[in-house]
């Protein structure tokens, strides 16, 4: 197995079960996996804001963490715009970005780029693979950090041999998702007393609290 066929795996075990892509050369071993692994459903997205909008728009209504799989560098820089839009809403996604490979980085190709810069501005989490055997470690920890309440975003970075290399410790298990946290009773206490003792009064809802049980509530 190598480290893209336990990356699928891994994803899958966690509860990742959509890929929005855009993939590149960079990305074919995973593109591969994807094909060759039932239970993954792959949307392709003609342009990466594309793909990350649907990933928002996915954890939106789903309410758990889809996958994008984006090409390189430039292709982390193209989504940016709705991976803003996904922050900025909570939205739980893990981002899976393709890199040159680990020996090939010093030769500065075309595409290289501040992959782990780019991404920091937009992700609660971000790591580069180093080895095809970490590959399952880290898209576990990256599902866990997208499925932290009420949604973060995940950026794993991958080099080319990360996936084409044999990966020997096969998938990672899931791992625990944290609590959701409660909310203050004080706070809930104050916003009934003014709804009650004020006659104009402004709710700003976000987040969870635009769900349909929510509302109800």
């Amino acid at each position: 197995m190598n480290g893209a066929e336990t990356l699928v795996h891994t994803l899958l075990g966690s509860g990742v079960e959509v890929c929005f892509a855009n993939p590149g050369t960079s990305e074919m071993h995973f593109v591969a996996a994807l094909d060759r692994i039932p239970g993954m459903r792959c949307v392709l997205g003609l342009q990466e804001n594309v793909v990350t909008g649907m990933a928002d728009g996915y954890f939106r209504i789903a309410g758990k963490p889809a996958a994008t799989l984006l090409h390189c560098g430039p292709g982390l820089a193209n989504g940016l715009a709705n991976l803003h839009n996904a922050r900025r809403a909570r939205s739980g996604i893990v981002n899976c970005v393709g890199d040159q490979a680990t020996y090939h980085r010093p030769l500065d190709a075309q595409l290289t780029a501040d992959t782990e810069g780019f991404s920091r501005g937009v992700s609660a989490w971000t790591r580069t693979v180093q080895r095809a055997e970490e590959v399952g470690r880290d898209a576990a920890v990256a599902v866990q950090t997208a499925r932290t309440s009420p949604g973060q975003i995940a950026t794993l970075i991958l080099p080319s041999d990360t996936c084409w290399d044999p990966a020997p410790g096969g998938p990672a298990p899931a791992l625990p998702v944290p609590a959701m946290p409660q909310a203050d009773p004080m706070a809930v206490r104050s916003a009934a007393r003014a709804l009650r003792e004020r006659s104009n009064v402004l709710i700003l809802l976000g987040g969870l609290a635009l769900r349909q049980e929510a509302q109800a509530l």
